[in-house]
């Protein structure tokens, strides 16, 4: 029964990382929208690393929506797609100006309808600036994770993530999408996954370890 699978692992996992959290550097609502937008394909490491000096020239929705857009440009290259990523940032506090007085709104409707932003930006905004559980953040770690696991045998995010949400309970979405990406970058690493390490080895349906 997937529900009590979901409950032994979550509780090992929570078990081995107790402090999950997400790793995208930020003191804001405003600075997390930002820095999400810009982890599209690329790691939160090199966000991490660009996102200093872009919230340090443009520290506000404010002061970003009225930015040239080669200055950000030049700020944001790094994390790669950067003309497209700087246009949608750009747009996103535009947007956040002229409909929230430059605020974050705690709506996944309204944020969804922002720049840049999909489903998975919503929930990773809501869940950490806003401690609102309305869904689970399906990346590449979650996703895998979920399939070898056999928590879903789904392959579209947004399909993982309605499993994931009928087997887990509402106010454990948040923490659940840390603990999946904390294992998916320190243990299940997608080419070379360390199953002997992996504090739920006996649970999972694809583990490598003869138990």
């Amino acid at each position: 029964m997937k529900q009590e699978l979901a409950k032994d692992v979550y509780t090992k996992l929570l078990k081995k990382w107790p402090d999950a959290h997400c790793e995208l550097d930020y003191i804001s609502p405003y600075e997390l929208l930002i820095a999400t937008i810009l982890s599209a394909q690329t790691t939160d490491i090199i966000v991490n690393k660009a996102s200093p000096s872009l919230f340090k020239s443009y520290p506000t929705a404010e002061l970003l929506a009225a930015a040239k857009l080669n200055d950000v440009e030049e700020l944001i290259k790094s994390t790669g797609f950067y003309k497209n990523k700087a246009k949608n940032i750009i747009k996103c506090a535009n947007d956040l100006v002229q409909t929230y007085s430059g605020e974050v709104p705690k709506n996944l409707k309204q944020l969804i309808a922002l720049a840049g932003v999909g489903r998975k930006t919503a929930n990773v905004v809501l869940g950490n600036a806003f401690n609102i559980n309305h869904g689970v953040v399906v990346d590449t770690h979650v996703k895998r994770c979920s399939n070898l696991i056999g928590l879903s045998d789904e392959t579209k995010p947004e399909k993982v993530e309605k499993d994931l949400m009928e087997i887990f309970p509402n106010e454990q979405w948040t923490m659940l999408s840390h603990l999946l990406i904390f294992l998916g970058r320190r243990i299940c690493i997608a080419r070379k996954p360390q199953c002997s390490l992996c504090p739920i080895k006996e649970l999972c349906k694809s583990s490598k370890v003869d138990l």
